[in-house]
């Protein structure tokens, strides 16, 4: 009987029958290749739409430099928020294998009727030539329609995936343990091959032979997105969704509400209400130890005369110190999320204004004259993750480790901050290649011509180190969200992590607004016209890189403060 208990997983885990996931069935790697295949493909979709996107709106819908911006900024950022919705419907209701292949679908179909609002007469816009495009009302709607339905299919797949992959591997189990990091370092890896493949070839598709194929190619990819996953299901462990984290936490305001005037104990040897089991009540949660902080959540677990308890209690009466605890978890991870706001407005430059600034450079290359698509550029950040993501494992942790004495060399904490401060090199390196940009304009009276004599690559610096910021920054908050997340919020802290690049492109949005309307006063051209030759560009990359310096100061005195959270028992 013990021997057969043994081919089980311990976590909770099922297989697609409903049944306890068996070990030597499915799982770890076996199950893998399937969900790694998924992401790949579903983010060389997503980057080969996206990248050169602020293009197609400005060239094709025949939006101005500002406004293309925005709109790509106000749907990138949407892409962000909704994986909040994904979270809940996973971790409440669905669990994550159906809700990544329902949002799958929905992703299907936006990115098919993306495909034919650029392919087929009627819906696309008019052109009399390459630039010269007209779009009508119904046209452009039918597009933002296509964005926001990928939009929408993004955020079912965001939240769930990399949980889903891990999943895969049982906590119980020291040896599959062993391999569920090694699973996140190849889940990354996936995302950005498939950001390589189309922040090269699909944008000089799109650029050099239409946008149909452009869009139609990334469409198709996510078609095969969709057979990858579906081909692994027998081989998936599923955990069941346990319950809405939401619920949770309301519970735990409303009962500290309702005991507002009760006193919690001075003495610590007054123990709060808990379960008296081992396992905690919450499903997929350990038991947390209760810290000192926010006090005033911890009346929810003070029992009193009027709780009238019964097993189970009422939560929204009486919760336990591990539902209290949850919800202390979460807000402690507030304010260092909000400091990944302004981050997440510098990497989103790259597809906004690093693109537009590359667009008045020389795209030429060789003696063929072979033209770079602006948008290419950003193949650079990718090869800088790719670059970094291994010197930062084999060399970097190692070495730290030797000064540090920490395990992982950094703490993740201190690895964001890296990131902070080299973001604030990236703006910096922008901002003064622009302003050598517009000396040389000034200097040979430029200012009409599309492409100045001024390489390109010269944008190199800029997309690199934004790429190096990343691997410290991104990857980090994505680590720190996991560990410091209560267990069984971890889709929704995964989804809260995204949204701080959601904000960051609002943020962008927003500054950019407040920027055009301030400089463009008294008949001014401002510091974002169509034509950026007669603008300042340089300026607001040096706002970015001031704001970075405020923001890094914040995340410093915060990270400071932190207490992290301390875990007790087993999984249920």
């Amino acid at each position: 009987m013990g021997e057969d208990d043994d081919k089980y997983t311990k976590d909770g885990t099922v297989d697609h029958h409903g049944n306890p996931a068996d070990k030597t069935k499915t799982g770890t790697w076996k199950a893998c290749p399937f969900i790694l295949g998924n992401e790949c493909c579903e983010r060389l979709a997503y980057y080969g739409m996206s990248t050169n996107l602020v293009l197609y709106f400005k060239n094709r819908l025949n939006q101005h430099s500002a406004t293309a911006s925005n709109n790509v900024s106000n749907w990138s950022g949407t892409c962000y928020i909704t994986p909040l919705i994904g979270a809940f419907i996973a971790d409440s209701y669905l669990g994550r294998y159906w809700t990544i292949a329902i949002f799958s679908i929905i992703y299907v179909f936006g990115m098919t009727l993306l495909t034919l609002s650029a392919s087929v007469p009627g819906l696309k816009p008019t052109c009399s030539g390459k630039e010269d495009c007209h779009a009508t009302v119904t046209q452009t709607a039918v597009c933002f329609l296509a964005l926001y339905l990928i939009a929408l299919g993004t955020g079912g797949i965001k939240p769930c995936v990399s949980s889903y992959g891990a999943d895969q591997f049982d906590d119980s189990d020291e040896n599959e343990k062993k391999h569920k990091s090694s699973f996140f370092n190849w889940f990354y890896f996936s995302i950005n091959v498939g950001a390589l493949i189309a922040s090269s070839l699909l944008v000089w598709i799109q650029d050099n032979v239409g946008w149909g194929w452009g869009f139609g190619i990334p469409a198709v990819t996510m078609a095969i997105a969709v057979v990858s996953f579906f081909s692994g299901t027998r081989l998936y462990r599923n955990q069941k969704p346990g319950g809405s984290a939401l619920t949770r936490m309301c519970q735990v305001v409303v009962a500290s509400i309702r005991k507002y005037r009760v006193e919690v104990p001075a003495d610590k040897s007054v123990v709060l209400y808990e379960t008296a089991d081992a396992e905690s009540a919450i499903i997929g949660s350990r038991k947390l130890e209760r810290t000192k902080d926010f006090k005033f959540f911890d009346k929810a677990a003070v029992e009193v005369p009027t709780d009238d308890i019964k097993v189970p209690a009422n939560p929204w009466r009486l919760c336990t110190v591990t539902q209290v605890e949850e919800l202390k978890a979460i807000i402690r991870l507030l304010p260092i999320w909000a400091t990944g706001i302004v981050f997440a407005t510098v990497y989103g430059q790259m597809g906004t204004l690093f693109v537009l600034q590359g667009n008045t450079m020389d795209i030429h290359v060789g003696p063929s004259n072979f033209e770079i698509p602006p948008a290419s550029l950003s193949i650079f950040d990718t090869l800088s993750v790719l670059f970094w993501v291994p010197v930062y494992d084999r060399i970097i942790v190692p070495v730290a480790r030797k000064f540090t004495g920490h395990k992982n060399g950094l703490t993740q904490l201190q690895r964001m901050g890296i990131g902070l401060i080299i973001s604030i090199f990236a703006m910096v390196s922008a901002a003064i290649l622009e302003l050598e940009r517009l000396k040389t304009v000034r200097k040979h009276n430029y200012y009409t011509l599309e492409h100045i004599p001024m390489s390109i690559f010269w944008q190199v610096p800029q997309y690199f180190l934004i790429g190096c910021a990343e691997v410290f920054t991104f990857i980090g908050q994505l680590e720190f969200f996991y560990e410091q997340a209560p267990d069984a919020t971890r889709s929704l802290c995964s989804a809260l992590s995204l949204t701080t690049v959601a904000l960051g492109n609002y943020l962008s949005t927003l500054l950019v607004t407040i920027v055009t309307k301030v400089s463009t006063r008294h008949g001014k051209l401002g510091w974002i016209p169509d034509n950026l030759n007669y603008g300042r560009v340089d300026y607001f990359f040096w706002l970015l890189a001031v704001l970075s310096v405020l923001n890094l100061g914040v995340f410093l005195l915060i990270a400071k403060w932190y207490t992290y959270k301390k875990p007790l028992g087993t999984l249920r």
